[in-house]
């Protein structure tokens, strides 16, 4: 039986986005280990969309209010790029401090959040 999933992201500097999930998004997190930390994440969905090459994935974060939520964020620092909309949603990039971002956006669709509460 399938309990969850567990997201990777490959990054330059693990420790200072580590401690911007845990301090600036307050994820709440386990020590897996020897400082292993491992975050607990928001109900999710996954999509899949045809590419030319396998292995290329991408991480969003999901918020109701995505102007609210980049104000919130700018309080505590965190630089966004300019929000655009896609036919999907409205979609904002958050720079995290070891170099890479991570999407940040509302949707503008259904989403299979209901189903994980049920």
């Amino acid at each position: 039986m399938i309990i969850g999933a567990h997201i990777v992201l490959y990054t330059k500097d693990a420790e200072v986005d580590r401690a911007f999930f845990r301090g600036i998004l307050g994820s709440p997190c386990v020590d897996a280990g020897h400082g292993w930390l491992i975050f607990a994440m928001p109900p999710a969905g996954a999509a899949f969309h045809p590419a030319e090459l396998n292995d290329c994935h991408e991480l969003y974060l999901m918020c109701g209010d995505l102007p609210s939520e980049m104000v919130r964020l700018k309080k505590k620092g965190v630089t966004c790029s300019a929000p655009h909309k896609e036919r999907w949603g409205t979609i904002t990039k958050l720079q995290l401090p070891g170099g890479g971002s991570v999407g940040l956006y509302q949707p503008s669709h259904p989403t299979a959040l209901d189903l994980s509460r049920s």
